[in-house]
Parts: C-alpha cells; structure tokens; sequence
C-alpha cells in the first residue's frame, strides 16, 4: 500500500474523518492512530506485526527503568542503556545481515577448503526496520541522558514507533519532538490540511513524473552494463542519482504531507542537496533524518573517544560514521564500500577546507557564481559516481559496469529515452529551477507564491502534469528495501 496509491488514500480517508470528528481527547486519537498503524503495518507484512508489537513494550518498559535508575543507581541505567542498544542492533543485525553474514562465511571456508555445514538462510526481513530500530535506540539513548522524559503511556510511545507514515521508509523522528505532539489533542486546520495537501502533490510530481519515468531506462543500462557503453553508463548515472533523490525526496514530502494533514509535524528530509558546494555540505542536506542520528550517536560519541588522537580521531571518527550510513543501508560489501567512499571523500573535503578558503580570499572568488556553480557540479559528480556504486547488487556488478568506461563512448542508448526527453527533463528543470529559487531567496515558490492566482495556477498545472505525463502505475519506492 504505497502513499500514491489509491488503496493508501481509500485507507487514509477512512483514518482521517475519525481521527478529527469522532475523538474528543487525544487519548481516542493516539489509540486509533495506533490501531490504523498497525493495521498498515500488518497489511505489509502481518509476520512481522508481533515483532513490532513485542520490542515496542519492550523498550517502553527500558525507557522508564533507566529514567528510574538514572539518579538511584547510574551504573544500573547506563546497563540498561547498553541493554536497549544491544537489543536494537540485535534485531538489525538478525534480519537483515545474519543471512548475509552466514552466506559470507561459508562461501569464505569454501574457498579456505575447510568443511563446514553452514547454509544460506531465507530470513524474512521485517519493512522499515531500519527506520524503527533507530527510534528505539535513540529513545533510550535520550532517556539515559535525560534529554526527554520517558512517556508513561504507552500508547503514545507505541503510536511514535508505528506511525503509519513514516514507519516504512522514514523520516527517522525524535521521541523529544514527536512525543510532545501527541501529549495534546490534534485539531483540523485548514492551514496544516492544505500545506499537507501541497507536501503530498509536490512528492507525487517528484516520484510519478521524475523517479518512475527515468526508472525504466536507468535498469536497462544498470542491468545489461555489458551491452551499454561509456556514454550510455555516465549518463544513467546522473540520470540515476536524480532518480533516487526525486524518490526518496518525492515519499519523504508525501509522509510529511500526511502527517501534517493529521496536524503532526514529522523531520525533514531534504535540503535542496544539489544545490551544495562540497561532500560535507551534501551530507548535511541529503537524508536529514539519518546522517543527524548518526552524527549525534556514533560520530560524537567517537569523536570524543578519539580526542587524544587530535585531527586523525576526527577523520576516523568521519570514516566510521560515513561506513555506518553506508552498512546501515543493506547487507551488500557495495553498501561497505559506498561508505568508505565517501567517507573518504569527506575527509579530504574536511583536511583541505583551511586550504580552500585561503585559496578564495586571496582570488576573490566568495561570491563569484561560475565558481561556485563549478564546486556544485563537481559535488554532483561525485555523488553521480557513488550512485552507481550504490545501484550495483554486487561488487563484480560495480566493476564491470566500470570496466565499459574506458572502451570509449559512443551512441547513447535510445530506447525508451524519449519518454525522459518528453517528461522527466521539464520537471527536472522546474525542480532545479525551485531549488535555485529556494537557495537565492527569489520569489519564485510556485505552491508557495505569495499571490494566489499563481499558487492556483501552479497547483492545477501540476495536477495536470502528473496525470499527463506521471507515470499512474509506477514503482515502488527505491527504500522500501531498507
């Protein structure tokens, strides 16, 4: 049941005329949003439903022994603490490497020629477990250093955990901002239902028009690498890396979209990242809600480990952080490596950042555009490379996809690649157009425009746009997987 599906929408409106008129405290609309969660939960994968249930009490009942502890018995909370986070990367690491792992060892013994029983296993992998892992952790995290208080109902703390919107592919939210939200009973607004409704038709344009339609050709390239030359490869890697931010982008505005129409704010997710300069910039604006979880639990906490080890603590605390995002996606040595290459990446950026301003001032090129959109460029190029990298399934499937660039380029693979000439490229221009309007601070915000005959124009063009040229049966989101 995908947000721009009609089934969703059936579901949504059947949640959403309750959820406002027929609950007169917040503690009827928490419980039915809860139940409504779980019931899209369990219309994913029903398996899986008792899983999220069970660590749900379970890190609810940690959450208020540790804050009990706290004070009482320090040592005791801290354990607890270590307790919840063990737990969390526990199930991680069980359904989604476990199989990976023992695939890997046998195939290493295999190879050593020592005897062993070990065989591939088929683990079902629970949808959006790596979304609602990280919020358990980061709950009991918070409690122990009592950042946030721990909820005494547990039906609030159930519906942070299962919300609907948000559970399959994020954004990742903080018990200490979305809790609060739910302590209190959630009128309808007219402005919230419209800004939501606004959310959701700009991530439709984003996946339907851009995403689905660029999707066929990027799998064609992708999947016969073989057949396709250098050309045809560095094309559908840029064309790729739009793909994937237009998808992830395009899901993360329509989760936010619904949840503001239900009057919950959720993170954000993007930051116009093509719009930055440099790796480290990117990174601070591309998939928000994770690479700040990560920074706040991993890279800090490192970073303070790793303080007698003055500028290399850093870049190694850098690398590990950057190697965690990239694991964190899937159990694949691509996704190993696509955090070692960034990682990389952002360590260079960080080691010549006192170079590079030097080298600004003394040629004045702080405000000069052809500079800036040049470091733009570059950036995007760097990402475009990384991209194939995270396509590939395989490291072979990276390597020989690379071994076609250097047998030269030729004519660019055709087929099918005028639906993108004819419907994807007018939308990426009016993206790009909107971010540079967004960045500049120029009055060109189309849904957004100060005059209402243009945010009406714009909404009924876009409308139009997504039924002429998105594609209606596309599909499913690229992070689902994760």
């Amino acid at each position: 049941m995908v947000v721009n599906s009609i089934n969703f929408w059936l579901f949504f409106v059947i949640v959403l005329v309750p959820y406002f008129l027929c609950f007169r405290g917040k503690g009827g609309q928490n419980l039915w949003l809860l139940l409504a969660s779980y019931v899209f939960y369990g219309w994913a994968d029903w398996r899986i439903l008792p899983l999220l249930v069970a660590v749900t009490a379970v890190f609810y009942a940690l959450g208020l022994a540790i804050e009990h502890n706290n004070h009482l018995r320090p040592r005791r909370a801290s354990h607890l603490t270590t307790l919840g986070v063990v737990l969390g990367l526990g199930i991680l690491f069980y359904f989604k490497y476990f199989g990976f792992f023992v695939t890997e060892m046998a195939a290493l013994f295999t190879a050593l020629s020592l005897p062993h029983s070990l065989r591939s296993l088929n683990i079902v992998m629970p949808i959006g477990i790596s979304f609602f892992t990280f919020k358990l952790m980061g709950y009991v995290i918070e409690v122990h250093r009592e950042s946030i208080r721990p909820t005494r109902d547990i039906v609030e703390f159930g519906t942070f955990v299962a919300f609907f919107p948000t559970i399959l592919s994020g954004p990742i939210d903080r018990a200490g901002t979305f809790l609060p939200q739910l302590a209190e009973r959630r009128r309808f607004g007219e402005n919230n239902f419209v800004e939501g409704l606004k959310r959701v038709l700009w991530g439709m344009f984003l996946k339907m028009c851009i995403a689905d339609v660029i999707a066929p050709w990027t799998d064609a390239v992708f999947g016969n690498y073989a057949h396709h030359n250098a050309t045809s490869i560095l094309v559908a890697a840029v064309l790729y890396l739009i793909q994937l931010y237009t998808d992830f982008c395009g899901f993360s505005e329509m989760a936010i979209g619904v949840a503001r129409m239900m009057g919950l704010r959720v993170a954000e997710n993007f930051n116009r990242p093509f719009m930055a300069k440099n790796v480290a910039d990117y990174w601070r604006r591309w998939h928000m809600s994770l690479t700040t979880w990560i920074t706040d639990y991993v890279f800090l906490t490192l970073n303070v480990s790793l303080r007698n080890w003055g500028q290399w603590g850093v870049y190694v605390a850098t690398l590990v952080n950057l190697i965690v995002i990239g694991v964190w996606h899937g159990a694949n040595w691509t996704y190993f490596w696509f955090g070692v290459y960034h990682g990389l990446l952002l360590v260079a950026t960080t080691s010549l950042d006192k170079r590079r301003k030097k080298f600004e001032k003394n040629h004045r090129l702080k405000d000069n555009q052809l500079y800036a959109w040049s470091r733009r460029l570059l950036t995007f190029s760097f990402f475009a490379f990384g991209s194939v990298l995270f396509r590939a399934t395989s490291m072979s499937d990276f390597l020989g996809t690379l071994a076609r660039l250097p047998q030269g380029f030729s004519t660019l693979y055709t087929e099918e690649f005028s639906s993108i000439i004819l419907y994807a490229f007018p939308a990426i221009a009016l993206v790009f157009l909107r971010e540079w309007a967004a960045e500049y601070r120029r009055d060109i915000h189309f849904l957004h425009a100060h005059r209402t005959w243009v945010r009406l124009v714009s909404i009924a063009l876009m409308i139009s746009y997504i039924l002429y040229a998105g594609q209606l049966e596309g599909q499913s989101f690229i992070y689902f997987q994760f």
